[in-house]
C-alpha cells in the first residue's frame, strides 16, 4: 500500500515539475520573441 502510495506521489511531482517548467518555457519564449518584435521594431 505505501509503496504504490508513495509512487502515485512522486508521479504527480513529476508532472507538476515538467507541467511547471513547460509553462515557464513558454512563457520566455512569449516574452523573449516580443521584446525581439519591440527592439527590432524601434530599431
Amino acid at each position: 500500500m505505501d509503496d504504490s502510495v508513495e509512487r502515485s506521489c512522486w508521479g504527480v511531482a513529476a508532472k507538476a515539475a515538467i507541467g511547471l517548467a513547460g509553462i515557464i518555457f513558454l512563457a520566455w519564449l512569449f516574452i523573449g520573441a516580443e521584446t525581439a518584435a519591440v527592439v527590432a521594431a524601434a530599431g
